[in-house]
């Protein structure tokens, strides 16, 4: 059979190596990954919007025109600044780890990894793992899930499941926490006023199940916010077990 004529790319070909930069002209130190390493400096310092190709070029003192010979345009860029930022996935399910705690150690280790680059959770997500620490993340997402039984179309939407889930627990947290870092209160400390601003609010008025949470919630132990993390998780590999039960 022969292999259909697909054109990739020119970002993609080049992030994956298989196609290479002309090395006319002054500067051939400069490469591919010293321009996206550059951009992602800016981006941990001053955050993505600061992210120019004139930004990243005074970054590595080249003229700006230069980096256009590495990436055709500003957005081709952030895709590889997202590929480099997120690195090498977590190690392989092991021989002997069950797929649940397989999939939830692929789950915290997206989580980690936004938490670790902010930055990353303000980039639209522009398409389907196409570079090579994107794929390299999706081949370890869908390897938990072998052996379950799952439909092909039934690992890949788990996968999809579970990092949409991490991608928006990590936004949450890291815009909680910055939040909090901007009125001047740690994190706790916003949380609890939050919860007592809204039991002021709510003794009047028609709000019967805030009511019920709050009383009920008073009689509680406090629970470390990651905990919700954790039940949120387990009950997606809850219904992702049933799946699994029911192809047994």
């Amino acid at each position: 059979m022969s292999e259909p004529d697909v054109d990739l790319p020119d970002s993609v070909a080049a992030a994956w190596g298989l196609q290479e930069r002309p090395g006319k002209g002054p500067r051939r130190s400069l490469t591919l990954e010293r321009v996206v390493a550059a951009a992602v400096r800016v981006a941990e310092t001053d955050g993505l919007a600061a992210v120019s190709m004139s930004r990243v070029a005074g970054e590595l003192g080249v003229a700006t025109m230069s980096l256009y010979r590495y990436v055709s345009t500003k957005n081709d860029l952030v895709d590889l600044m997202v590929d480099a930022a997120y690195g090498e996935p977590p190690s392989p399910r092991g021989s002997d780890e069950g797929w649940r705690p397989a999939l939830a150690r692929w789950a915290e280790a997206n989580v980690a990894a936004i938490r670790r680059r902010p930055w990353l959770r303000h980039v639209p997500i522009s398409g389907p793992p196409i570079r090579p620490n994107q794929v390299h993340w999706m081949e370890q997402g869908l390897g938990t899930l072998r052996g379950t039984g799952l439909r092909p179309t039934e690992r890949l939407s788990t996968v999809l499941l579970v990092s949409g889930y991490a991608r928006t627990w990590a936004t949450l947290t890291v815009d909680l926490a910055e939040a909090a870092a901007r009125s001047g209160v740690g994190p706790d400390e916003a949380n609890t006023r939050y919860w007592q601003h809204l039991e002021l609010l709510t003794r009047t008025g028609t709000f019967p199940a805030v009511r019920e949470l709050l009383t009920e919630w008073a009689q509680e132990e406090d629970e470390e916010f990651d905990a919700e993390w954790e039940f949120g998780l387990n009950r997606i590999l809850d219904g992702v077990d049933a799946l699994v039960r029911s192809r047994r």
